[in-house]
């Protein structure tokens, strides 16, 4: 039987980084900034997702479909700023310079990945159909990660002690991509993408990603003497995920796999009553609920 239709919403939150710590996850300062490095990717990234779908909301014939586009593009907008609001506050005060790496990633999206890559002319217009359909696709693979991130975000114990304004971001956002983690591939479906186009883009998607974070957590770290500089990326993401500061390598390839499963859907990852209760007791929600309306 489907499931009744959850409509999403966009929550007001506000978050205060006066007091984070640098090191907001505590004696962990690799694991802080390989997390920190969604702060340089998703402002970037998660505005593109909107001016994606406000391009495909048009083409959207599903009353209710084109319901959970709009959610989800409203909810991504806030997630961007929300992270956005990180850079000078948090990264800025303890004098990290963020601009090495976000002026790259706002180029990537901005010129590479916007509506027309190579300049517009009739050849770049008759394709925008087709163009629009593979930056769905890279989309949907990339919310599947986003969603067993978030999935695991809420669910782990092991970063309780850790600062709570950063970790009600992470949380209140991991909640989200939970909440939302059908849209993209339904809307990909809707689309006419096909099975083997989502299969394509989830090894971009990886590529994408690795690089991405490896390349934010490199530059971050760099700027910090307290953390090490020998070991890479996937030498930290292995050693942190033993420990539950990340999620297991082990556990991503699992994600990967079952995205490869013919009869593969979202609706099976994460839980999403345990996202929505997360939602109702964040406290970035709660005390931006409590303000009085301008």
């Amino acid at each position: 039987m489907k499931p009744p239709h959850h409509r999403l919403e966009q929550r007001k939150v506000r978050f205060d980084f006066a007091d984070t710590p640098l090191h907001w996850v505590p004696g962990e300062p690799e694991a802080s900034h390989i997390m920190n490095s969604l702060h340089l990717i998703l402002p970037a990234g998660e505005f593109w997702f909107c001016r994606v779908y406000n391009k495909a909301l048009p083409l959207v014939s599903d009353p209710l479909l084109a319901e959970d586009v709009r959610g989800f593009v409203r909810q991504e907008a806030q997630h961007a700023r929300a992270h956005d609001s990180a850079l000078k506050p948090y990264l800025e005060r303890h004098g990290l310079d963020p601009t090495p790496v976000t002026a790259g990633i706002y180029r990537l999206f901005d010129k590479v990945l916007c509506d027309h890559p190579l300049g517009e002319n009739r050849l770049s217009h008759s394709l925008q159909g087709w163009w629009l359909r593979q930056r769905v696709g890279l989309i949907a693979a990339v919310e599947h990660f986003t969603c067993v991130l978030g999935n695991w975000i809420i669910t782990t114990r092991s970063l309780d002690q850790a600062d709570p304004v950063m970790l009600d971001l992470l949380r209140w956002h991991g909640a989200e991509e939970v909440e939302h983690r059908c849209v993209a591939h339904d809307l990909h479906v809707h689309l006419g993408g096909s099975l083997l186009a989502r299969w394509f883009y989830m090894v971009v998607a990886c590529i994408a990603l690795i690089t991405l974070f490896s390349v934010g957590s490199a530059s971050l770290m760099r700027q910090d003497p307290a953390t090490s500089k020998r070991a890479g990326f996937l030498r930290h993401w292995r050693r942190l995920g033993a420990r539950d500061k990340l999620p297991t390598p082990g556990s991503i390839g699992r994600a990967v796999l079952r995205y490869y499963q013919p009869g593969f859907h979202p609706h099976g990852e994460g839980d999403l009553a345990v996202a929505l209760d997360y939602l109702e007791r964040s406290p970035a929600a709660r005390r931006a609920a409590a303000e009085p309306a301008p």
